[in-house]
């Protein structure tokens, strides 16, 4: 057994340089590691034992010089991915990413030039082909591998890190719930938090669980369920508008914003005047958001259900593990208890963070992502800019005759902030920033925000113009990207953003913080709506005691426990929703002189695809009423349609059915699917008539021939 303890200890001495690398690479700072390692040396000995704990395969292989190698190499391979994703966003790599890696492709290119593409490219190759290379050269054990012993040791490590980790902690010295993970990462390290990540996920069944702990947080809940005091002439359209990494350029204690004399500007010129116009004379406050310059879904599914992100795990997207595949309450089935029409807007792909499906599965009626809209304007690192979403938000509200709720999700603000300078004649300016980079960077992110703050002065104006009572939220989701610290802040806090509630039926101005939880309950306190399990759970528990842990007790009896709290009576229980408010038609087919087909309609966008006969087609969008197919070969009876295709080749929605026929399309109506089965059954009879009187003349030829031959 000393050999197994001599190889023990080498393992360890190697977890130990590893570990140091790995938190080197995250925190960029000898100092800062130095800081670590002996403020908190025992957290460092625990993540030293869980990296460690993987190599003791080690003891199973022959091939221990390969394995050991290809180890070292995952382990400093993700502390590498965390170091670089630092760099974009606060938010350190946790096994939740692993769950977007399928949407990496479509945004790479807004946060890596190719050159750089081509870089993570060529190293994944070499580490590939050097893997292969050790494989070949490293040394093989000659000594036969007593798999007894080894799976002792691996078994009795296993438990002994188990055991410490446990100890570490149920005695306090690393947390099990990390209410900021990027200081949890900091405090305890990768290994621990990314093993954290893993193992931590949904809500964990609390101790006291059960139907009667359910019924008393219910009996506590004074406000009757589904009522409504506004009165149905001033019922009002409520419109959520989550804008992308938006808050007041103006907080930023370095920033001092400027105007573009050349474009108008002047000096002290102010980022967001419209919002500030609505601070002065509607309620608003800070909005306090789960996550820093990143993680855009968990605010979201913080402020449509009011579910706190706090009792699920470390760095956790709830939309990818739980309402991707679950039915939820949520706001949309708040507002549907009252007859509202339910509308989801969101101008980035309808399969990120599978919206899809959750806004199907959390009762919304419609969902209108981008593949339904015609964006002609993007930022110049190729997001979509937000003003199109005002002719979307119409389309929504004149869709029903009801009033309605509109949840829009804004992209234009969204990193990667270029640290060149991409903008040639910038509404503002910006100086004050440590290196011209960070200047280069705050202009472009600036001059987003204040055209996101136009964008919100068009709506308004929109709503005014039509007329509806309206409550129309504004809120940012998290702030950018930018390295930001606590102490850069003058409000010295990280996880804030603002809010601001416009209206046009003489709301009070109350000004509060909340958090984003909170706010959807809050909005509809203000207007007397009392709707939703956790929303009238808010209105009436937030101030009390136990707020916090029966809240964490009813979230985990709707999403994971018997769902005591409805009495077998759920708000959903399955989702109805149709992608897009406009229905893509087909008016005309021409046939071109080159032999290609021009094909005319509406509604068509960039996203659209033709299918003949079920078989996707070569085709070019050209605008809204037009799209050209170069290859394909119609005949009379072929099938054609319209479809709008998503990331991986979803297909949201698909146009009614068309078939051509002399050179022209009908809709196939069921009048024309009879006409064709009328005609095709004529066809049909006439061919065998016609088989059947040649049958009959060769007999008669038949006959006539052996009268010849007598």
């Amino acid at each position: 057994m000393k050999a197994y303890g001599k190889r023990l200890g080498k393992i360890v001495i190697l977890a130990a340089v590893l570990n140091f690398l790995i938190e080197f690479i995250s925190r960029k700072s000898f100092a800062v590691l130095l800081a670590y390692v002996l403020e908190s040396p025992l957290v460092f000995l625990l993540n030293t034992c869980i990296i460690a704990l993987p190599f003791t395969v080690l003891f199973l292989t022959r091939r221990r010089v390969f394995v050991a190698i290809v180890l070292s190499i995952v382990w400093l391979g993700m502390g590498v991915v965390n170091g670089i994703l630092l760099i974009f966003r606060t938010t350190p790599f946790t096994a939740a990413d692993f769950r977007l890696i399928k949407y990496a492709a479509n945004i790479a290119t807004t946060y890596f030039t190719w050159m750089q593409l081509v870089m993570i490219a060529v190293a994944l190759v070499v580490v590939t082909v050097f893997c292969v290379f050790v494989w070949r050269i490293a040394p093989v054990g000659r000594e036969k591998v007593n798999y007894v012993k080894g799976s002792a040791v691996v078994g009795i490590s296993a438990a002994v890190v188990l055991g410490l980790t446990t100890a570490a902690m149920n005695t306090g010295l690393v947390a099990v719930r990390f209410g900021n993970i990027g200081a949890a990462f900091q405090a305890y390290g990768f290994p621990y938090c990314f093993a954290n990540s893993m193992f931590n996920t949904g809500i964990s069944k609390p101790e006291d669980y059960g139907t009667e702990t359910i019924e008393v947080i219910k009996a506590e809940e004074l406000v009757p369920e589904n009522t409504y005091a506004v009165s149905a002439s001033t019922k009002p359209n409520v419109i959520m508008i989550q804008l992308e990494s938006f808050f007041d350029p103006l907080l930023w204690k370095k920033n001092p914003v400027t105007g573009n004399p050349e474009s108008g500007g002047a000096e002290n010129y102010d980022p967001i005047p419209f919002f500030h116009q609505l601070q002065k004379n509607y309620p608003h406050g800070y909005l306090n958001v789960p996550s820093v310059g990143a993680g855009t879904a968990n605010t979201e599914f913080e402020a449509i259900t009011g579910m706190n992100l706090d009792f699920f795990g470390p760095g956790e997207y709830p939309y990818k593990t739980k309402l991707k595949n679950q039915v939820c309450e949520s706001a949309a089935t708040a507002f549907s208890a009252f007859g509202y029409g339910t509308h989801a807007i969101h101008n980035n792909g309808g399969n990120f963070y599978s919206r899809a499906k959750v806004f199907n599965n959390i009762g919304f009626d419609s969902f209108t992502s981008k593949e339904f809209m015609n964006i002609l304007q993007t930022t110049e690192n190729g997001w979509s800019k937000d003003d199109i979403l005002l002719t979307h938000i119409k389309d929504a509200l004149d869709s029903t005759e009801q009033e309605d709720f509109v949840f829009t999700v804004s992209v234009q603000g969204h990193g990667n902030y270029p640290t060149e300078k991409v903008i040639e004649n910038p509404k503002i300016t910006v100086t004050g920033a440590p290196t011209e980079e960070k200047n280069n960077a705050w202009e472009y992110y600036v001059n987003q925000v204040y055209e996101m703050d136009q964008f919100a002065g068009n709506l308004v104006k929109m709503m005014e113009e039509r007329g509806e009572p309206t409550v129309v939220v504004f809120y940012g989701d998290h702030l950018p990207t930018m390295g930001l610290e606590a102490k850069d802040m003058k409000n010295r806090y990280l996880y804030n953003t603002n809010y601001v509630i416009w209206d046009n039926i003489g709301l009070q101005k109350e000004d509060r913080n909340i958090p984003s939880y909170q706010i959807m309950a809050d909005v509809f306190d203000r207007l007397d709506i009392h709707s939703g399990t956790i929303f009238n759970y808010h209105q009436t528990r937030r101030q009390t005691k136990h707020y916090l842990s029966d809240l964490e007790l009813l979230q985990y009896d709707i999403l994971y426990g018997d769902q005591y709290v409805y009495n077998g009576k759920p708000p959903i229980t399955e989702g109805h929703m149709q992608m897009g408010i406009k229905e893509v038609t087909l008016t005309d087919l021409v046939e071109n002189l080159d032999e290609t087909y021009s094909l005319y309609g509406t509604n068509f966008t960039k996203w659209s695809k033709v299918y003949i006969n079920d078989e996707k087609q070569e085709s070019t969008f050209l605008n809204n009423t037009r799209i050209e197919l170069p290859d394909s070969k119609l005949k009379d009876g072929d099938i054609i349609t319209v479809s709008q295709v998503g990331s991986s080749n979803t297909i949201f929605r698909t146009s009614r059915e068309y078939i051509y026929m002399d050179g022209k399309i009908l809709e196939y109506t069921d009048e024309v699917k009879e006409q064709k089965n009328s005609a095709k059954t004529d066809g049909d009879q006439q061919k065998t008539e016609n088989a059947g009187q040649s049958g009959e003349q060769q007999d008669q030829n038949n006959k006539e021939e052996k009268s010849g031959q007598q």
